[in-house]
């Protein structure tokens, strides 16, 4: 596991399965890792652990939150985040599963709907690495193109507009975080990913959606482009003045939108 993940993953993934055993045997049948190790995307010490837990009965939130205090206690970073899921919760469409337990940021929630979309279940079909249980292509996990895309255009349409128009009042709440490096990679590589996604016909990661855009869009938009790819793989900045940053950031944002 080591060589297929990295030494942070396959050591999280190996204490979190102890742990689970310990305190409640029997219970994680399955584990998948899908997000940015799906996507071959896993940036050390940037990116998450996403996983999905497979489990054969109700889990008990109470042993669920101890078991992922304790794996925090141990690392802290990075972040082993994911959902708790039936064999069948993958065959059908996750809108229609019920919620169940999930993490963000070592927070369990007993009963949640976060992650149950579309998305995950399209990445851990594409790419989903198998820490326990059978191979993710003998899962039959549920996929429907044609709703996610539609979907990914309605995120769009949607939430990127809207926050290209609150970014774009420069002295609001929105506006000054949109001169953060944290908003500026979030953005760019944001809308790009659903592009580069609606283009593709599958789920991409945000560094091949900046790749791709590089390539499709017009050169005077490159260095909004490089500088959202540098704040996520590093590298020397490219931008002194962070108001003009955020003007070539919204006006990107606002090219992509309008060429969907």
């Amino acid at each position: 596991m080591v060589n297929s993940l990295g030494e942070m993953p396959s050591r999280m993934c190996a204490t979190y399965l102890e742990l689970a055993d310990r305190y409640a045997p029997g219970l994680v049948e399955g584990l998948y890792l899908q997000g940015s190790i799906a996507l071959g995307d896993y940036r050390p010490g940037k990116s998450d652990i996403d996983f999905v837990a497979v489990v054969g009965a109700p889990p008990d939130a109470r042993i669920l939150r101890r078991v992922h205090a304790e794996l925090k206690s141990r690392y802290a970073k990075p972040y082993f985040d994911g959902l708790y899921v039936t064999w069948d919760d993958l065959r059908r469409d996750p809108e229609l599963t019920p919620a169940r337990p999930s993490v963000h940021e070592w927070r369990l929630e007993a009963e949640s709907r976060s992650e149950r979309h579309l998305v995950t279940w399209h990445v851990l079909a594409q790419g989903g690495v198998a820490v326990r249980g059978p191979a993710v292509a003998e899962l039959g996990i549920h996929t429907d193109w044609d709703t996610l895309a539609r979907r990914t255009r309605e995120n769009l349409d949607g939430y990127w507009t809207r926050w290209v128009e609150r970014g774009s009042r420069s002295a609001s709440l929105w506006g000054v975080a949109a001169l953060s490096g944290y908003r500026t990679t979030w953005g760019v590589l944001g809308v790009t990913r659903l592009h580069h996604t609606l283009a593709a016909g599958e789920v991409t990661s945000k560094t091949a959606a900046g790749e791709y855009a590089l390539k499709v869009f017009d050169e005077r938009w490159h260095r909004i482009i490089r500088e959202g790819l540098r704040l996520r793989v590093g590298g020397p900045p490219l931008y002194r003045d962070p108001f003009r940053r955020r003007a070539d950031l919204l006006a990107y944002m606002s090219m992509v939108l309008r060429s969907q």
